[in-house]
Order: C-alpha cells, then structure tokens, then sequence
C-alpha cells in the first residue's frame, strides 16, 4: 500500500535533505510536489488543500530555515501533518466490546466490498488476540451463496455461526441471533449485513431498521481501498444514514495509492479501525496512524513486522532454531521452515515493505524478480526431498537433483539454485555461530541485506541476508524475539 505515493514523496524529500540550506522557493517547489504526489494518490482534493496549506505554515518559518538540517524538518513536518490527517498519534482505538454481552459489531458496505471476509477475519481476531467468545451471523438473505460462505468461513476458523433458517426476514435473523448469543454466552456477535452493487434506499432502510434492533456498539463500514474515491463517496452517505462508528478498509496490500485511506478519516472523521491486506484470515492489521505516516514516507514500521512476528512465530520452535544455528547447522527442514514463517508474516513483499529504506532498492528487489511465488516452489522442491536428502544435503547427486526437480514440477536448475542459496545460508549459519553477521547493514542486527546481496537474490545467492539473519525468530534479528539482543 501507498507504494507510488512513497516513491514519489522519496524523490521529493531526497532532494531537500540533500541541501545544507533552504529558501522559502525550496520549499515552495517542493510543497508543489507533494501536492501532485497527494493528487495522483486519488487523494481527495479539499483533503490536499488542507494538508498542503497546514504543511507550508508550519515549513516556511525562521525555524525551519535557520535549523541544522532543514531538509528533515520539513520531512518531520509533513509526517506529523500525515499523522494528523490519519487519525493524531493518540493510541488506536480498540473495538468497543468491553460492555454487557454480547456486544453486537454490524458490518455494512456495498456488494463485493469484503464484509463476510472482514467478518471472519475480525472474528478470529478476537479469538484469539482478545480470547472473546463469538457468534457470526449472516443477515443477507437475497444471496444465499454469502450466507454459506461465513458459515464456511466458520467452520475453517472455529468460530460459531448462527445455523442458517430459510425464509427468515433481516429483522428477524437479528432477534434469533441475539437470542442465540445471550443463550451460548457469546461475548460478541457478528452481524453480517447484505450489501448492493450501489446504495439504495431499501438496503439503507433495511441497515437502518437492524440497527435500531441490535443497538450495536460498533458498525463498522467495509470498503474496498481499490475503488479510491468512490469509497470516500460511499462512506458519507452510509454515515448520513447509520450510526458508523469506524471504517474497515479491504484489498490494502493491492492498492498502490493509497488515496482512499489518506481521504476517507479527514473527509468523514470516522476513524480506520483496521486494514484488510490479503486473503488469509489472519491477514486483518490494526490501523495506526504514526506507522502508516512512517509506512507513507519509507521509514518503514519495525514495531509492526515485530508484533506479527510475535503473533506467527512459534517461540520454542524459534529457540530451538537458534540453538541450532548456534552451533552452525542448518538443514533443509529448518529452511523450510523460515521460508513457512516468511509467508505467515505477509510474504516477501508484506515483510520488505515494513523494514526502513527498502523502497530505495526497489529496482534491485525489482530486478532478482522476487515475489512469493518463488518462495512456495522452493517449499514445493524442499517437500519433494527424502528426509534423509534434508537431514543431509551432501546426498544430493545429479540423478536425486532430477527425481526431486520431477516431483516439484520445476527445472533441474531451480533444485540447483536451491542447493546454492542452502549452502550460503548454511555458511552463514556457521558465521553467525563464532559471532559474526554477514550481510547486515549497521543497526539492523544484521536484519537487512545489502543491495548486492538483493541482485544476487534472483540466482539464489542471497536469500539467507534476508533469512536467517533477518527473519524474526532467529538469533540477534528483531528486538523482542527469542535471542535477540535486548538493547537492539
């Protein structure tokens, strides 16, 4: 997400932090920039307007000017200004669900926005992070087709769904579920709603009448990111007739742009509770203004990839990899492994777009074609090996390289390039055993690979500068994580 607009605002900010002194031309030139950045994101114009006029008073003053380094204060000034468009840098707030259950969440949106998904997605969330107790129900009675899809949904995450009852209205699947809930000692109930392809007044009659029924303590409005300012147009009139209470925006990790999500908070002061970024259940992130404002201007959100590391990586199972490598082994099992724990965390792409300053190498990652297609047949390749051939790569002759590259389904040359990115892991493996850490840049614990280890990636050279001694779990990689240093 916000990809273009990143790139563009770096080669803005590239050149002002580059200067020793600013004018008040300077900075004109490079306010008229962002705003076109702004714009060609699909962010709203009165929203550019604002910002833009809030920046220059604040980036025009003797203090800016006269200061050290000029360049980053204006840099610090459009990132506070970002932080305040997308909410202020208090804490994220939490889903209202503290009150006398069950605690009803009403989902709304248009056809097609990724309510019944969303649903899902929250209701594992609570689950498992917040340990409530939840019960789905789906209230779109004109597609059948949605209301057997959240209880598939269900069935895949372990959570209850309200048993479907065919020619029950809206209103009065709401009561049973209500009921239902009250009676199973669910802590919060999920009210699926049915959408349209555009809003009418049926369907906002219908929202309206389910709400004064379930007096929800949260409705949340769900809308797709990829339709840009049409989403910003949807969420003010839902909020003209609903009592919105936040906004859920899907298909973020698709949307280059990012228009939508720098709109809708300032145009409707409703505030973006979470972001859908894939298809996975788990893949629901809370939305915080401060890290999407770093996100936004390429300093990454370390404090987020640690969080989802926490939430996907197994600790002992991490321990027990670290002890491992200490003693510089490191086997085919234990590189599936990482590359399992890559996909958990978001993919490649997820995982790079949170670490700082990788979006100044994107022609490099460009370049070795990284994407997590690659990664599962390497998953693919690894599962196509005997358990001896992984306990033991020295096994693998020329006549095994072709069995396993026939059962995988691929060319003889990816085994091959497999084997050399194994064996440099495995190097670095016995490396990081006797202290040292390859790869790394200074700061990083070694986390983040170079730009020549990134061109070497696409050969399978290199993977190991962003695995073993860059994924979370691992010795010495992320604070917070099993065996890393405290003080990083």
């Amino acid at each position: 997400m916000f990809e273009a607009l990143t790139e563009r605002l770096g080669g803005v900010f590239d050149k002002l932090t580059g200067r020793g002194a600013l004018s008040d031309a300077d900075v004109d030139a490079a306010l008229r920039e962002v705003r076109v950045a702004l714009l060609e994101a699909d962010v709203a114009l009165p929203v550019v307007k604002d910002f833009i006029a809030k920046v220059k008073t604040e980036a025009v003053g003797e203090a800016v000017i006269k200061s050290v380094k000029p360049g980053q204060q204006v840099v610090k000034i459009v990132y506070d200004a970002l932080v305040d468009m997308l909410g202020g840098d208090a804490p994220a707030e939490g889903l209202r669900v503290h009150g006398e259950p069950p605690n009803v969440i009403m989902m709304a949106g248009l056809q097609g926005s990724g309510k019944t998904t969303t649903s899902a997605k929250l209701a594992l969330r609570l689950t498992k992070t917040d340990k409530r107790r939840v019960l789905m129900a789906s209230l779109d009675t004109r597609r059948p087709a949605a209301m057997e899809q959240l209880a598939t949904l269900g069935k895949n995450i372990g959570v209850d769904v309200l048993p479907i009852v065919a020619g029950q209205s809206p209103q009065e699947i709401t009561r049973r579920a209500l009921t239902a809930a009250r009676l199973g000692g669910h802590d919060v109930l999920i009210l699926d709603t049915a959408g349209r392809t555009t809003i009418d007044e049926e369907m906002m009659s219908e929202a309206a009448s389910i709400a004064g029924i379930a007096k929800p303590g949260e409705v949340l409005l769900v809308a797709d990111s990829l339709t840009g300012q049409d989403a910003v147009e949807t969420a003010k009139r839902f909020h003209d007739r609903l009592p919105l209470t936040g906004l859920v925006l899907t298909r973020a990790d698709g949307d280059g742009r990012g228009g939508a999500a720098l709109s809708m908070r300032a145009v409707t002061g409703l505030p973006i509770k979470f972001l859908g970024m894939g298809e996975r259940a788990e893949a629901l992130e809370p939305f915080d203004a401060a890290r999407i404002a770093g996100r936004i201007l390429g300093q990454g959100d370390i404090v987020g990839l640690v969080e989802k590391a926490v939430e996907n990586v197994d600790r002992a199972e991490a321990e027990k990899l670290a002890k491992k490598m200490a003693k510089g082994r490191f086997d085919f099992d234990d590189m599936e492994k990482q590359l399992g724990q890559l996909i958990q965390l978001g993919g490649l792409k997820g995982v790079m777009g949170m670490l700082p300053g990788v979006q100044k190498m994107k022609n490099q990652i460009s370049d070795a074609q990284l994407d997590d297609k690659q990664i599962h047949r390497q998953i693919g390749i690894i599962r196509s090996m005997t358990k001896a051939e992984r306990a033991k790569p020295d096994l693998l002759n020329g006549r095994r390289r072709a069995r396993i590259a026939k059962g995988a389904g691929v060319q003889v040359v990816e085994v091959n390039r497999l084997l050399k990115m194994h064996r440099n892991m495995a190097d670095m493996a016995k490396a990081m055993g006797k202290g040292k850490m390859p790869f790394g840049m200074p700061g990083m614990g070694g986390g983040m690979p170079n730009p020549e280890a990134l061109k070497q990636l696409g050969s399978g050279k290199s993977l190991p500068g962003l695995n073993p001694s860059g994924l979370p779990g691992l010795p010495g990689r992320l604070p917070g994580l099993p065996g890393s240093d405290k003080k990083s």
